[in-house]
Parts: C-alpha cells; structure tokens; sequence
C-alpha cells in the first residue's frame, strides 16, 4: 500500500520509515499518525527486517502536531478528543513495541510530539544544530500521551524541568540527559546512523530482538526471586534456540555464523 505523508525505504535487511512533510516541519497529522503506525505494524511482522531508521525530510524532524490539525481538535468533544489521543498513542506503542531495534536519524529540530516519537526508538543520533523542546504547556497542554517514552528517555528531574519549563535545549544537553547517545555534525550523520545499522543487522536477528524485549521487561523492576528466576529462564531458551546454538557453535569453529551467509 502507498503513502502519502511517509516514505517507507528498504535496503536489504534495513528499512527506513521517512517523515516526509518538510513544509510543515514534518509536523503530524491523524494521516500521518495512521501511516506511522501502519508502517511500523508492518515492518514487525517481516521477519527479513532486522533494524528500522526513523528520519525525516527537510530542515526539521518534527515539529509535533499539525497547526490545521490542532485547529480542527480545538473543537472536538471530550470523547473526541480522548479518541484521537488514542491513536497517536497506538503509534507510539507500536515503535516502542516494534520487535527489531528503532534508530531515530534526527538532522533537524524536535519539539513536542516529535520527542515522544525518537524516545520511542531504541537508539538515537542528532546533529550538533539540532533543537529541542517540550513546549505543551506554552499552548496549555501537557505532553502526556508522550511522557511514558520522554520519562524513561530522560528521567524525572530532567523531565519536570523541561514539562515544566518548556525551555528549548541544545543537542548536547539532550546527550547529557540521555534523551540521545550520540551527537555528530550534519556531514557525519548518514555514515553513524548507517554504522549502527550495520552493527545491528550483523547480529542473531534473534537475539537482538530478545535483547530489546529484555531491556524493556527487566527496567525498572526490583531485583527480586521473580525478576532473577525471569531471567534464568531467558538465557535458558536463548540458548537452545536454533540462533543461540548456531552462534555458539560458529564461534567456537571460527567461522561465520549462517545469518551473515
């Protein structure tokens, strides 16, 4: 199926999910909203994909929402209202949810919705230019649909301030407060988004993507009987997987494991 406010790229086993209206900043609308969501459905249920990019066309990553958009949600109903939250809710589970890693590909500004969409991924690069900002709360709102990815990005200090505060930020502080890992200049972008890539895509497809569920279901949680017996259990059936003893046995007779053939 077409988009008409994406791009969906594909290169062996990468693919790339492009924001693609650099005359609005790339600022979402409910069509884009519905085409992210449908694309990141998609990519993780093909088991050939092992790593996705998120980036965007133009000067900016994202904006957030859509002026015209908001214009048109100034006149919803609650119920309204609480349905279209819904929907862009949906988008961000299913990045956050998607089972092969996310790399946010950030060469532009990102303010408001546009950060809940790079905490979603797993890894994030930015430019040295780039700007940040939560800025619900200059417009009355809060960035709540948003703050479950944004708090585990940033943590709580650095979230009550920037909820708060709207402050606009400089792409080394969002490294200091680990909303991303790496900063680089705009000329180096391509080669380290395409680097992590290629590191990614390298490994047990299997793995990896076990490796990403293992971090979002052990985060947070005490270490406790059940989290260690959970994770006993993990590295059991990781192990006997047809992946786990391939990659054994390839190490141990010094050659390459079948998923790099």
């Amino acid at each position: 199926m077409s988009y008409q406010t994406i791009e969906l790229q594909r290169d062996g086993h990468a693919a790339s999910v492009i924001l693609n209206r650099p005359e609005v900043r790339n600022a979402f609308n409910e069509a884009t909203i519905a085409e992210i969501t449908r694309a990141f459905l998609e990519l993780g249920a093909d088991a050939s994909v092992r790593a996705i990019v998120l980036a965007a066309r133009g000067p900016a990553f994202c904006a957030g929402a859509d002026l015209n958009w908001m214009r048109k949600m100034a006149g919803y109903t609650f119920e309204e209202n609480r349905a279209d939250a819904a929907q862009l809710a949906a988008m961000l589970r299913a990045i956050y949810h998607c089972p092969q890693p996310v790399v946010a590909k950030v060469q532009g500004d990102c303010y408001a919705g546009g950060m809940g969409l790079v905490a979603a991924c797993d890894i994030a690069v930015t430019v040295t230019e780039a700007n940040f900002c939560l800025s619900e709360v200059r417009l009355g709102l809060i960035p709540a649909t948003i703050s479950p990815y944004v708090i585990k990005a940033i943590g709580e200090n650095a979230a009550r301030r920037y909820f708060l505060t709207a402050e606009r930020f400089v792409a080394e502080e969002a490294l200091r407060i680990g909303f991303v890992q790496e900063v680089v200049a705009l000329h180096a972008l391509d080669a380290t988004v395409d680097g992590i890539v290629q590191a990614l895509a390298s490994n047990s497809p299997n793995a990896v993507r076990q490796a990403k569920r293992l971090v979002r279901e052990v985060g947070g949680r005490p270490i406790s009987d059940a989290l260690i017996a959970d994770t006993v259990e993990g590295i059991a059936q990781i192990r006997a997987s047809d992946q786990g003893r391939e990659g054994v046995s390839s190490f141990l007779e010094k050659r390459k494991p079948n998923w790099l053939l």
